[in-house]
């Protein structure tokens, strides 16, 4: 079992960047697949994107393939979400999620993860 805390959301200006990261505390977090969902105001949680045991591994979703990138350093036991090119419609609020069992391109076709972080706004001034 892993806790997962979720830090870095903010205010920020379209076309900005932001970093959000997720720590996690627990044993052999290098071998849980991770996840970052967002969820907006009035709609339903989305897929991110997603990474494997390592950075070989990452899927995204179509909305934000090529601006945001997922990376993790296992010695830190910590998952980054680096987002670039802002749009207000990236104003969400960011959670991730990880799974010693659900791989990364489960999570990207639905399958939920087991275990959740407590989120963090990210807001995207127009």
């Amino acid at each position: 079992q892993v806790q997962l805390v979720e830090s870095g959301g903010g205010l920020v200006q379209a076309g900005d960047s932001l970093r959000v990261s997720c720590a996690a505390s627990g044993r052999s977090f290098n071998k849980y697949f991770v996840g970052w969902f967002r969820q907006a105001p009035g709609k339903e949680r989305e897929f991110v994107g997603s990474i494997g045991w390592s950075n070989a591994s990452t899927y995204y979703a179509d909305s934000v393939k090529g601006r945001f990138t997922i990376s993790r350093d296992n010695a830190k036991n910590t998952v980054y979400l680096q987002m670039n090119s802002l749009k207000y419609e990236d104003t969400a609020f960011y959670r991730c999620a990880a799974s010693p069992h659900t791989t990364a391109q489960a999570m990207a076709f639905g399958v939920p993860p087991d275990y959740w972080g407590q989120g963090t706004q990210v807001t995207v001034s127009s």
